[in-house]
């Protein structure tokens, strides 16, 4: 089994801004919701845990893995978010204003995101075989990655919750939704 986790919070995304590729650091809203992940997590026998290069996800893996006890891996660059070109950091309304069509210059394209996560989560799988693990990443791959794994769409993904997947190859489940953002 696998827990796919989105960051906690950042300043960025308490302001409703696009992070994208853009290093932002968790606040203390998003530690603090990183700490209540990790009680969450707790007794569901996880062993080890990885995470996208970006700061808010490698430190709210970081948390989770010193109060489980977990093993933490080193850091993985398909992890990392969707690149959204021009259009990152931007707030919801600027966006709209710039890129009415949606068609954002530089923005990753969905088929290769959705492609880019299942083979990562293929590979993660493939590399630590039965190992329950939790994967800390971005809310729109992990989005892209279920669709690409399980063909499930999912809602907008709250900042520190979680879904769990399992299979393998090309045979995969979606075993718990997530917490809407």
């Amino acid at each position: 089994m696998t827990a796919l986790v989105r960051h906690g919070q950042t300043d960025w995304n308490r302001d409703g801004r696009l992070q994208g590729r853009t290093d932002v650091p968790l606040n203390d809203t998003g530690r603090a919701q990183a700490l209540a992940l990790a009680a969450q997590l707790a007794g569901q026998g996880w062993a080890a845990i990885t995470s996208s290069p970006l700061s808010r996800a490698r430190e709210t893996a970081q948390i989770v893995a010193d109060h489980l006890g977990l093993d933490l891996l080193p850091p993985h660059d398909d992890l990392v978010e969707r690149d959204f070109g021009e259009a990152e950091g931007g707030d919801a309304e600027e966006l709209l204003a710039r890129y009415p069509g949606g068609e954002r210059p530089g923005q990753e394209p969905w088929a290769e995101l959705t492609a880019r996560g299942a083979g990562a989560l293929r590979r993660l799988r493939a590399e630590h075989g039965d190992v329950p693990l939790v994967v800390v990443a971005h809310g729109t791959f992990l989005r892209a990655t279920v669709e690409g794994l399980a063909g499930v769409e999912l809602p907008r993904m709250a900042n520190a919750s979680s879904v769990v997947v399992e299979g393998a190859g090309d045979v995969w489940r979606l075993v718990r939704e997530p917490q809407r953002a």
